[in-house]
């Protein structure tokens, strides 16, 4: 949808005020910064410690000068904008940006970051670490062939480029050794990443299918897609929204299982290890000698949370489930969640903007959505009595 010159020219200050933001947003992708470089290099060392060597990451040289980003961030001059609603989500926003810039110039000072973090993505409740620790106590035994890992990076790269087909944009593949995850999309290059030395599942492939581009590549391009620049830079707490979409979008493909769940648990008991002090070695010896998790298991969670020196954010994806778990259970409207890197908390002003021709609907539609027949007894009934 075009939007008309007349209301270009009546928002014309809330335009110049986005498109500023945009230029100034671009530096800012914390998954640029947050991956270390020398991961396999120091879990050879940790491994052969015994598990006692603190690893000594590295990470990506800073791009920008913060203290000029946050300048430029705070002179906006938001009495412009008329509309309270519209002028409160970007005076949030701003306060978003400038936090997530703080975590970036502060990743390997350790407890400097982890506050930054703590500031950014929150920690968990007592009410989050009971819900996780009550995932923990069912038992997912159960053995199936769709979970051995088979396929290479390669054959992955494959497998998606043919899911990709169902929906009609482009994104870019690339292969990667230097992140933590099996695959993650940089929303600012449309760039889905996978690790290039990791042995996929058949399920895994069908849950990152899903979850990268059936919810993050969507919503990219969606953002993409708006009259509003802030659809696709991101509103506040939209980690939280975004997770929580994505793998509700595993569950209603039919691919979400219960040991997945229970990684979204462990993340949740490793973050809150970062609460009280632990070191590296604290968190994997309580992943893996307490909860029995394997080695590379724990190793990898402990990664994602002690990254950068206490990184919060991985709590944010069984909270984020069970919230959007709620909402689309209660017949709510999806596609508004689908219209950029959105939050729930966002929902009346998005419905403002698009009533007022500022911003469309969803462009893209997570397939997955479209799933009525997803029956999973067990599935159901731990969603239904998270707290």
């Amino acid at each position: 949808m075009m939007l008309d010159d007349t209301l270009i020219e009546e928002y014309q200050s809330l335009f110049d005020i986005d498109a500023n933001l945009n230029r100034l947003v671009k530096k800012i992708e914390l998954l640029n910064y947050i991956n270390p470089l020398n991961i396999e290099s120091e879990k050879k060392q940790f491994f052969a410690s015994k598990y006692k060597y603190e690893p000594n990451f590295k990470y990506p040289k800073l791009k920008f000068n913060g203290y000029k980003l946050h300048r430029l961030f705070y002179s906006q001059r938001l009495e412009r904008i008329e509309d309270d609603d519209i002028r409160q989500l970007y005076e949030d926003i701003i306060y978003e940006y400038s936090g997530l810039i703080e975590c970036i110039e502060t990743i390997n000072q350790g407890r400097k970051f982890y506050f930054n973090s703590l500031k950014s993505f929150g920690t968990p409740t007592e009410k989050d670490i009971d819900n996780a620790k009550f995932i923990l106590r069912f038992d997912d035994t159960d053995f199936e062939e769709d979970m051995l890992p088979m396929y290479d990076a390669n054959e992955a790269k494959a497998y998606f480029e043919d899911f990709a087909k169902r929906y009609d944009f482009k994104y870019n593949l690339k292969l990667s050794t230097n992140i933590s995850a099996a695959a993650m999309v940089i929303n600012n290059t449309q760039t889905l990443v996978l690790r290039k030395n990791h042995k996929f599942s058949k399920n895994q492939l069908k849950v990152l299918a899903n979850h990268e581009i059936g919810v993050h590549m969507v919503t990219t391009f969606n953002g993409l897609n708006q009259p509003l620049k802030v659809f696709s830079n991101g509103l506040p707490n939209n980690v939280e929204t975004q997770e929580g979409l994505a793998v509700f979008s595993e569950y209603k493909s039919g691919c979400l299982t219960l040991t997945r769940l229970k990684e979204l648990a462990y993340r949740i008991i490793a973050v809150d290890s970062l609460i009280k002090g632990y070191s590296f070695a604290d968190t994997f010896d309580l992943l893996y000698s307490q909860y029995k998790l394997n080695k590379n298991k724990a190793f990898s969670i402990t990664l994602r949370v002690h990254r950068g020196g206490g990184f919060t954010k991985d709590h944010l994806y069984l909270t984020g489930l069970e919230k959007v778990y709620k909402y689309a259970k209660a017949g709510k409207d999806l596609d508004v969640l689908l219209t950029g890197k959105v939050s729930l908390e966002y929902i009346d002003t998005i419905k403002k903007l698009q009533e007022l021709g500022l911003a469309n609907t969803s462009k893209h539609f997570t397939d997955a959505y479209l799933n009525d027949d997803v029956a999973n007894k067990n599935l159901d009934f731990i969603l239904k009595s998270l707290k």
